[in-house]
């Protein structure tokens, strides 16, 4: 017989389902992702640190588990809400399925929830602090696990993602990056060794001498989790680094980099969590198709007296997409162009790094 399992939200909602994976009890903010796959590099992706995940694609665990499709050395979200847990996976190169490797990473996993519901409740009414459990508690209890949570506005969460000691990888290659690790994820790295640029990862505090030490030809500001207010330290290393070679960044380094120069950044009300987000480019005209991950987005109002221009929107709420210095070798985007799995549309933004790195 099934174990029942429970969800509290901080408005006081319980919703009761089944257990898989791991018996314990976690808190986080609940946020939603709208992928028909990719629960894999969801579970594993950095950014998802503090957060309780649900899916809203209504089946999960389909083609099991394969450690070439994580995105860092394990499950990083606090918990998975699903409504219905595939227990028999068929993929050729399936090692697992999803309740094993949630025990493996002691992640609670609940099952038959109405996740339509929760879903529209997200959307009405912005993510919410919550408390998932896969073990025998009471609902007054977890309810108020949840509620007693501090805001992930006020969690530090990348010092609990990011690399302790250099990581350098390609050696061989003639140009080199230094990736201030936010929480990077594996497709990015692997996007640049596959265009022959070594990567030379260091963690998010690195000074900015002991960049320079690695001779990088740039630098590239990570994706990662939480607030990007709280992370002073790369926001100092962009600033202090911002006249001596080109930095980049993906999706949370977007925003640390627009903190560097004057911007404002504010907690959106359910964010960005998918593949299908539909963005603009105001010089071409384009729309490309993109895969997103945030919770936090740049005040474009503040952008206005600062030296960065907006030079694409998301087509959905018109919030900024992509930013370029409008003199030096800066830009920064806010979606994910390594995209595994999900739309290939934007991995050119890689070369347009890689082009900008060796004209400089």
């Amino acid at each position: 017989m099934a174990k029942e399992a429970k969800i509290a939200l901080e408005d006081g909602t319980i919703l009761k389902g089944e257990g898989f994976g791991f018996e314990t009890v976690k808190t986080g903010e609940v946020v939603f992702s709208t992928g028909m796959t990719g629960y894999v590099e969801s579970l594993t992706d950095p950014s998802y640190k503090g957060q309780i995940l649900m899916n809203t694609y209504p089946l999960q665990g389909n083609y099991g588990i394969n450690k070439d499709w994580y995105q860092s050395d394990g499950i990083k979200a606090e918990g998975f809400v699903v409504r219905e847990e595939c227990t028999h996976p068929s993929h050729m190169l399936s090692e697992k399925g999803l309740s094993e490797f949630l025990k493996e990473y002691e992640i609670p996993g609940i099952s038959g929830i109405d996740t339509r519901f929760l879903t529209i409740k997200i959307r009405e009414h912005g993510a919410m602090k919550g408390a998932i459990s896969t073990e025998e508690i009471g609902d007054e209890e977890l309810l108020q696990m949840a509620r007693a949570q501090p805001s992930i506005v006020d969690m530090d969460l990348v010092d609990k993602v990011g690399v302790r000691e250099p990581k350098i990888l390609g050696e061989d290659f003639k140009k080199k990056m230094v990736i201030v690790d936010c929480g990077i994820k594996n497709n990015s790295i692997n996007a640049l060794l596959d265009r022959e640029v070594g990567v030379v990862v260091l963690p998010y505090d690195t000074d900015p001498a002991d960049i320079m030490d690695y001779d990088p030809d740039a630098v590239l500001i990570s994706s990662g989790p939480g607030n990007p207010n709280r992370v002073r330290e790369s926001i100092s290393t962009v600033k202090k680094l911002s006249e001596r070679l080109p930095i980049f960044g993906i999706c949370f380094g977007l925003q640390i980099i627009s903190l560097a120069f004057g911007a404002k950044i504010y907690k959106m009300k359910f964010g960005h969590r998918g593949v299908n987000q539909p963005v603009k480019d105001l010089i071409t005209g384009k729309v490309s198709i993109t895969s997103q991950n945030h919770g936090f987005a740049v005040d474009p109002d503040s952008l206005k007296n600062q030296p960065l221009e907006i030079t694409q929107i998301n087509l959905n709420d018109g919030t900024p997409e992509a930013i370029n210095h409008n003199e030096l070798p800066i830009f920064a985007v806010q979606y994910h162009p390594e995209a595994g799995p999900g739309p290939n549309d934007t991995k050119y933004t890689f070369d347009s790094f890689i082009k900008i790195m060796k004209e400089y």
